[in-house]
């Protein structure tokens, strides 16, 4: 969020709201915001995760202060690793600025 093209990315689609913090997804020349993002995300997913956007019945302001929640808490709720996972040498291309 902070690298040069994820700042164009935010001038482009006029998301200066977006902190380092927020959850960001373009997808063909389209911004996904929060839960927005999560469940265009979740579409794309085989299996079943598909169905997790019957969320987006729920007004957006709503479930995205529950994401927010949740985010807040997540060491609490899902544990805390003692490092940050790197990409191995293969998927490395599959970052931006890597």
């Amino acid at each position: 969020m902070q690298t040069e093209y994820a700042q164009s990315l935010f001038h482009e689609h006029y998301t200066a709201h977006a902190g380092v913090d927020t959850f960001l997804l373009v997808k063909e020349g389209k911004c996904y915001i929060c839960t927005d993002a999560a469940l265009e995300i979740a579409k794309d997913l085989t299996g079943y995760w598909y169905l997790f956007n019957v969320f987006k019945i729920i007004p957006r302001s709503l479930r995205d202060r529950v994401y927010k929640a949740i985010a807040r808490n997540r060491y609490a709720l899902f544990g805390r690793t003692s490092v940050c996972m790197t990409p191995a040498e293969e998927h490395k291309g599959r970052f931006v600025e890597f």
